[in-house]
């Protein structure tokens, strides 16, 4: 009965009004977008606010005294605060922008890394992890020659908490960690990985690429040192993400690129550097993106992040069950705690051909290694078809395609 009370409540008919991409046909069909873990769609406040950016106010932000630079300044900087809030940090200045979750990490590992990692340390990451949070642990690793660790996961996808207590040791300098698995849609015990990497006086970076839009962040409730997550993938507009750090990291590491707006001073001789969060943003910033974040933000407050998780929840639930009831599907990654993400096989097919017969229904899924080659090598397959659903997917969407997944299988017989 309660769950029936919260769905009621849960308006996705009118939610599905403020995306007008969703109101096409594809192929003689109704688009189905379940490829949302690749990106979400976005609301018509956040076009909106492109639009009146480029039409009202476009000026470059911080350094013009007119009108217009002054209200770019203004919204540019609200959107800070914005975030700030979202993740409830300490102060606007540990909000670092920049242009996804893929910059972020780079930024940690080329700053943070380079001061921190000498030759023995060790980095601890996932099997799990998107290349984005391999690649750049690499890179450091290799010139700082660091070691990289790899944490074991189960063939459930879930990570083993005995063996990161046997891994993270004093050598162990920062622990960068997926919040929420993008293949397999696994939740993370971050907590307990955080208060393990202190207590070894380890520092932590979590990915929440996949976790802002879809579970409640409060950094300092973690006590995460480092959270890094993409706009686009929180109905924001690509091209912008978010880096936060404390402060007194932040403060301590060297800035990641020199050019304008990250300087106090400049002379032949010598540079000294700009303030939190400026020494970390050098150049023009993507000023319209930015400030339509803060749009796509205020629609996830205003629909309510737990209203949608709650609403994305009954839909794993309910494609779960139902590509369980199918005997050729196998599902891939089968943790207790997951957002809304499923990774299936199915029997006989390439999960390319999947995909594209899925298109031809008008349904948008993924397919691929969805960028966690280590990972599928670890389950021994190429990849996987993966569906992903946000706050405008409807159980009318998710019966659809389990009846066409399961044509698919029939038409094969």
């Amino acid at each position: 009965m309660k769950d029936q009370l919260i769905e009621a409540k849960y308006d996705v008919e009118t939610i599905r009004k403020l995306f007008p991409v969703l109101d096409q046909e594809i192929n003689g069909y109704p688009l189905v977008y379940f490829d949302n873990a690749a990106t979400s769609q976005k609301p018509l406040e956040v076009t909106d606010s492109l639009l009146n950016y480029y039409h009202a106010d476009n000026a470059n932000v911080h350094r013009g005294i007119h009108t217009l630079a002054e209200r770019a300044t203004s919204a540019f900087e609200k959107t800070r605060e914005t975030v700030k809030d979202f993740i409830n940090a300490a102060e606007s200045e540990e909000i670092i922008f920049t242009k996804g979750t893929t910059e972020g990490i780079n930024l940690v590992a080329q700053t943070f890394g380079r001061v921190n990692l000498n030759e023995g340390d060790e980095v601890i990451i996932s099997t799990m992890e998107h290349h984005s949070n391999i690649v750049p642990w690499q890179m450091i690793c290799d010139e700082r020659k660091a070691k990289l660790i790899i944490l074991p996961i189960t063939k459930e996808g879930e990570l083993i908490i005995e063996a990161f207590e046997e891994l993270i040791s004093t050598k162990t300098k920062i622990v960068a960690i997926v919040y929420a698995s993008n293949s397999l849609g696994t939740i993370n015990p971050v907590q307990k990985i955080i208060e393990l990497s202190h207590n070894a006086g380890a520092k932590v970076l979590l990915d929440a690429a996949q976790a802002a839009a879809h579970l409640e962040i409060n950094v300092q409730e973690l006590d995460t040192d480092f959270l890094v997550f993409s706009g686009h993938k929180v109905y924001g507009p690509t091209g912008v993400g978010i880096l936060y750090g404390k402060r007194a990291l932040l403060e301590a590491m060297p800035p990641y690129q020199g050019g304008g707006e990250m300087i106090r001073e400049v002379t032949f001789e010598k540079t000294t550097y700009n303030d939190l969060p400026y020494k970390f943003e050098a150049g023009t910033p993507n000023i319209a993106d930015v400030i339509a974040l803060q749009a796509a933000i205020h629609f996830i407050n205003k629909t309510g992040k737990t209203a949608m998780a709650d609403h994305e929840h009954r839909l794993l639930i309910r494609a779960t069950e139902g590509l369980q009831q199918i005997p050729e599907v196998k599902l891939i990654g089968t943790a207790k705690n997951k957002i809304g993400i499923i990774s299936f096989l199915i029997d006989g097919m390439h999960h390319l051909d999947v995909g594209i017969v899925l298109d031809a229904k008008g349904i948008a899924i993924r397919t691929g290694h969805h960028c966690t080659q280590p990972l599928m090598n670890f389950l021994g397959i190429e990849g996987t078809c993966r569906v992903s659903f946000a706050a405008y997917n409807t159980e009318r969407e998710v019966d659809f395609f389990l009846e066409s997944v399961a044509r698919i299988i029939a038409r094969r017989k």
